[in-house]
């Protein structure tokens, strides 16, 4: 019986909304909302990762990225194609800039239909005559009949595969120098005739024949601008006026093409990358966007593992209460660092060292927490309890090689290329170069290691295994050697180990309470284990306040 009540209290929850139906809740939404235009694939990852609602499809921009005029010189279904490509590559909606519907009611009822296919969410048809100019080239263009343009409208209608798909008419009899009256006869037979919403387009400077007429219009269905010449105009004075949806219409395209023309006009003069690498988008950044990770996921369900490749334990419940206001509503690791929060950073580092099964602990602002094909565990009492409070809330990730690191550091790959190459049951990369980055960090560094011998920088005196003897914040600089970086790797065996020391951790007097990783390895130790050191010489950094976040820009 329980079965059974809780499969119908299933079958009652409400669908989420389709790619329509989230097009079609922006258009009647209360406030004003956005959507930005997109060209190809790519183009449409950034607008979904900026944060916009919803996607404008654009004919000159897609025309533009074909290298061809804005005048249906590609066809549409060459556009289709583009159009399949972004709506595979997002998950919010797209509303697609349909010029004149490509030809008659026909050929609008095989678009929409198609496009609907496609998981596409809206159309926007302008009443013009196919094949189409843009609106901003030349004066007084012929508008398509008002009776064949409804019958347009209907056939999309009629056409669509969901019931929440949009069809948006364009008027351009302001563009066109016809007038508001005209504007306004055509709005009200097209919203008649089963538009959505009505999209009333002019080329002035200043919005005053937009306000005219919504003024004029009354709220009969949303209305959709396009403020590409009026750009001056405040956008509250498009609140006040109760428009629906502006349109961001081809400012991604003329953005990328400034950015590549000055990029190439660079390289060309100073026939060298090197002053140019650090200011653009990495290869590491396309690889993201492009869903490599997720192909990492698919490659460990699909295709034979090597049993020695470790995983990773990411601490992260934290919130760096230092960091302030960056802080009040989103955990530490989730901060911005040029452009990707740092957890996103360091689990592309993990990556790129062949690191595929990643678990973090979250804490504060858990739900912040979302990483595509990480998994996550949660301890809800980060409050009050410290670093092996939340490794025990992972610790059956511990059967075999692992690397346990903190969520809040960041370093070079090479670093992790090291430590993994190290043999030993339990290895600790530790910063030879500690003094330099207490004076740097303006306060006194932590975890300093007391090591069996100190880094020399004698290569062949350093290839002899090093020893860690104890971790502390006090240690005399007679006995310092290094501070701990936070990144420890584990074998099978030390797994075991780091597993059997915190359940007996667990087990005393005074439990896991605050403790921290330096206590796990000062415990390991005093039960006879012999963790390696890795010495490294800098380049790496945590982040613990805005001094630390501002190297963490500066170090990327």
């Amino acid at each position: 019986m329980v079965k059974a009540v809780n499969f119908i209290r299933h079958l009652r929850q409400p669908a989420a909304p389709t790619k329509a139906g989230q097009l079609r809740q922006l258009l009647y939404a209360p406030e004003l909302s956005f959507l930005m235009e997109a060209h190809n694939a790519l183009s449409a990852k950034l607008v979904e990762e900026a944060g916009f609602g919803g996607i404008w499809a654009s004919g000159l921009s897609m025309s533009a990225a074909l290298g061809v005029r804005d005048s249906n010189e590609a066809s549409w279904t060459q556009i289709l194609e583009v159009l399949e490509f972004m709506s595979d590559a997002t998950t919010g909606p797209i509303l697609v800039d349909g010029d004149t519907g490509y030809g008659n009611f026909n050929n609008v009822r095989r678009l929409v239909k198609k496009l609907s296919q496609r998981d596409i969410a809206g159309v926007c048809l302008e009443d013009k005559l196919f094949p189409k100019t843009n609106s901003f080239i030349g004066e007084g263009q012929p508008l398509a009949d008002i009776d064949e343009f409804c019958g347009k409208i209907k056939a999309g209608k009629d056409s669509q595969l969901d019931d929440q798909f949009c069809v948006i008419a364009r008027v351009e009899a302001l563009i066109s120098g016809w007038g508001l009256e005209e504007a306004l006869r055509r709005a009200e037979a097209y919203h008649d005739a089963g538009a959505d919403a009505v999209l009333i387009h002019s080329k002035k400077k200043s919005p005053d024949e937009i306000f005219a007429f919504m003024r004029e219009w009354g709220q009969r269905a949303p209305v959709v601008i396009v403020p590409t010449m009026y750009y001056t105009t405040p956008t509250q004075r498009f609140r006040d006026e109760k428009i629906s949806t502006v349109i961001w219409a081809n400012h991604g395209l003329r953005a990328a093409i400034t950015a590549m023309r000055e990029t190439y006009h660079e390289i060309l003069e100073a026939e060298s990358l090197m002053e140019l690498e650090g200011r653009i988008a990495s290869v590491r950044d396309i690889f993201d966007l492009a869903g490599n990770q997720e192909l990492s996921q698919a490659e460990k369900r699909y295709l034979p593992q090597d049993a020695d490749r470790p995983g990773a334990i990411v601490l992260a419940a934290s919130r760096g209460a230092a960091l302030g206001e960056l802080t009040a509503d989103q955990p530490k690791c989730m901060v911005d660092v040029r452009g990707r929060p740092l957890l996103h950073r360091l689990v592309s580092t993990l990556r790129e060292g062949g690191i595929r099964d990643i678990a973090v602990v979250r804490g504060y602002q858990k739900d912040k927490i979302d990483l595509p094909s990480v998994a996550t565990y949660d301890n809800d009492d980060y409050e009050t309890t410290g670093e092996l409070h939340s490794l025990a809330r992972a610790a059956d990730r511990l059967t075999g090689p692992s690397v346990i690191t903190y969520g809040d550091i960041l370093f070079r790959r090479y670093h992790l290329d090291n430590l993994l190459d190290t043999p030993g049951d339990i290895v600790v990369v530790a910063d030879a170069y500690w003094q330099k980055r207490d004076v740097a960090r303006e306060h006194r560094v932590s975890d300093l290691v007391q090591c069996s011998r100190p880094f020399t920088g004698d290569y062949l005196a350093d290839e002899a295994p090093v020893h860690l003897e104890e971790i502390g914040d006090h240690l005399p600089p007679t006995h310092t050697h290094g501070e701990w970086v936070g990144l420890v790797k584990l074998s099978a065996a030390g797994a075991e180990m780091v597993k059997t020391a915190l359940a007996a951790m667990a087990d005393g007097a005074e439990g896991l309470g605050r403790k921290g990783m330096p206590d796990l390895m000062n415990h390991l130790i005093r039960q006879g284990h012999k963790p390696r050191v890795v010495y490294v010489t800098g380049h790496w950094l945590d982040v613990d306040d805005a001094f630390d976040l501002a190297n963490a820009r500066n170090f990327l």
